[in-house]
């Protein structure tokens, strides 16, 4: 059972796993969906930016200041990067014209959100009929020449892409001749915009996703978590049920064989005719029947929860009665190698109790202390006056209780040792029964124990109650 319950919560956590990575998956393909559509639908918000007369007239002026520049170069009047040089002077005291154009023309937009545009020359380059001559490219690595604002690359998303087409005729002197010649000019542009906050915009889109998601998500780990902590506590209720009548059923089984073979006795002649071996005969009856009855009630009474004990309490003095108590029990194992030292609060401390479930909490405790001792058992009892609680303090040189047993303990039915494999034999009521009439009298009971080194139980209880 116990490796299906393993086998079966592997298997929930793989499917799990497999869950969250599908829900990761779909989320993700839904932010990259509404990323595309968000930045195409800005796209198409300001796609006619740059198809105004003032764009053109403003595109015209550096066009034309460019091409003069590049016909010097080809006469061999100046050289590419002076030529290149001259052009950039151009291109930033323009620029703030172009800034200005954007941010007037983005505002006509009534966008939701702030945006910044700028345009890229990527490359340049001239024909002159016979041959092609790169005059800039961004490729390269050479600077790039920009209109607009300025910000990171990693912030940019390519709004368009242009080529520019002209030619231009001028006359070039060659071998002392005047020649007419034609020349043709390719300028690359790239327009990228920057859309502020973008990935909040998108997140913002998708919280209602988000949200239902995550809510499914706990809904169905906590369905998952329910279904196998049921699974496990029925598993646990059905191991101790099944601990209980195995247990039950080797308590009864010696008193009742006890009996049949009493009551056939009884039907011999000799017993009959002999007063005495009829006598005790009749006592062993008594007494099997009496250990029956306390089987039976150990079961009823010892079930019983704290809020349902119904307590007689009276005005006891407390050194009187653990000196009492420890008298009886002393008695009781008087047979057996048991040694019990105390040292009982010397001043006199008055508590209400009620005194028969009590002493049968603290005899559990004790009897414990001989059934899980070594065969020299060694019993230190001692109370304590803390203010107005009252401490009680058990501690034995037993086999000891490892951490995982000491969360359990105290539950109903539970024992350290699980059915007939064990020389201990009990019903695991005791303890926690003790535990019941510890919080009907308002107190606490708590235990430390290290498995070899003993166990000491610890019970307080306020002396005003």
């Amino acid at each position: 059972m116990k490796k299906k319950i393993n086998i079966l919560i592997t298997t929930s956590a793989i499917a799990l796993i497999a869950l969250c990575a599908i829900q990761a998956y779909l989320i993700h393909n839904t932010y990259q969906l509404k990323k595309d559509v968000f930045i195409k639908e800005t796209k198409k918000a300001i796609s006619n930016i740059d198809n105004t007369v003032e764009m053109d007239s403003l595109a015209e002026a550096w066009y034309v200041y460019l091409s003069e520049n590049l016909i010097e170069y080809k006469k061999n009047n100046i050289q590419k990067k002076e030529a290149l040089n001259r052009f950039r002077p151009i291109t930033d005291s323009l620029n703030h014209l172009f800034v200005d154009y954007y941010k007037k023309e983005i505002a006509n937009r009534n966008l939701e959100y702030d945006l910044q545009y700028k345009k890229d020359i990527k490359s340049i380059v001239i024909f002159d009929g016979e041959e092609m001559d790169s005059i800039f490219s961004a490729s390269s690595g050479e600077n790039v020449y920009s209109f607009g604002e300025k910000f990171p690359k990693e912030d940019e998303v390519v709004m368009s892409k242009a080529r520019w087409f002209t030619d231009m005729d001028y006359e070039n002197e060659i071998n002392n001749d005047m020649i007419n010649v034609s020349l043709d000019i390719e300028v690359r542009t790239v327009d990228y915009i920057n859309i502020i906050g973008w990935k909040k915009i998108v997140f913002k889109q998708m919280a209602t996703l988000f949200i239902f998601s995550v809510l499914l998500l706990l809904f169905v780990v906590s369905i998952m978590f329910y279904s196998i902590r049921n699974l496990i506590r029925q598993k646990k209720l059905a191991d101790i049920k099944t601990d209980f009548i195995n247990n039950i059923t080797h308590e009864l089984k010696t008193p009742m064989a006890t009996l049949g073979i009493a009551t056939k006795s009884l039907k011999k002649t000799e017993i009959q005719n002999s007063p005495e071996a009829f006598s005790n005969t009749l006592d062993i009856l008594d007494r099997q029947n009496s250990r029956l009855q306390k089987l039976v009630d150990q079961v009823v009474t010892n079930s019983l929860g704290s809020e349902e004990i119904i307590l007689n309490k009276e005005e006891i003095l407390a050194s009187t009665y653990f000196k009492n108590v420890l008298k009886d029990f002393e008695l009781s194992v008087q047979d057996l190698d048991v040694t019990v030292s105390s040292k009982i609060e010397f001043r006199e401390v008055y508590f209400s109790i009620d005194k028969f479930m009590f002493t049968t909490a603290l005899l559990n405790i004790l009897d414990n202390a001989v059934k899980y001792g070594k065969e020299k058992v060694d019993i230190v009892f001692r109370t304590y006056l803390k203010d107005d609680m009252y401490e009680i303090s058990i501690h034995d040189n037993g086999i000891g209780i490892s951490e995982k047993e000491q969360r359990k303990i105290f539950e109903k039915f539970y024992r350290v040792t699980k059915g007939d494999i064990h020389d201990v034999k009990g019903l695991g009521l005791g303890l926690f029964f003790t535990n019941q009439i510890v919080k009907a009298h308002q107190g606490n009971i708590k235990l430390e124990s290290k498995q070899d080194l003993g166990t000491t139980f610890t019970i307080t209880i306020p002396t005003n109650v």
